[in-house]
């Protein structure tokens, strides 16, 4: 397992205001910014946005699907803090930086920290994130 501080990872990811309505449904989150283009015309977003819970799965996502690449792995911790809304026709950029990795014998793996953040086509930062999770080679 090679995983180094200051190395990173990301991926784009394009939204729709379909799939955006879709997962807000399926999460329960019935507020209508997420699926009424008229309401959210009338409020300070002017257009349908992505509900948080979308935007954490995708981030949180990219972590189980980066690192389980070459073992498995298991989340221990995430923090976000929602900047600005991601609206629910752009393309996002999800980004990980790696920070700190702390080798643990006992449970026979890493503990990686890293911070990340999803950017907007604007190049705004619109979520920050900081997490910790697991490693291990070990499947």
């Amino acid at each position: 397992m090679n995983i180094r501080p200051r190395d990173r990872f990301s991926t784009e990811v394009t939204l729709t205001p379909e799939a955006v309505a879709t997962y807000a449904r399926a999460a329960g989150d019935t507020n209508p910014l997420h699926f009424d283009a008229a309401f959210a015309a009338d409020t300070r977003y002017r257009r349908i946005i992505a509900s948080g819970t979308q935007t954490m799965a995708l981030l949180l996502g990219l972590t189980a699907s980066h690192f389980s690449q070459s073992g498995s792995m298991v989340g221990l911790e995430y923090w976000v803090q929602f900047r600005r809304p991601v609206f629910a026709d752009e393309t996002i950029r999800l980004e990980w930086l790696i920070i700190k990795v702390s080798s643990n014998a006992r449970l026979g793996g890493h503990i990686v920290d890293f911070r990340g953040r999803i950017r907007g086509e604007d190049g705004r930062t619109a979520v920050g994130a900081k997490g910790r999770v697991f490693v291990t080679d070990k499947l």
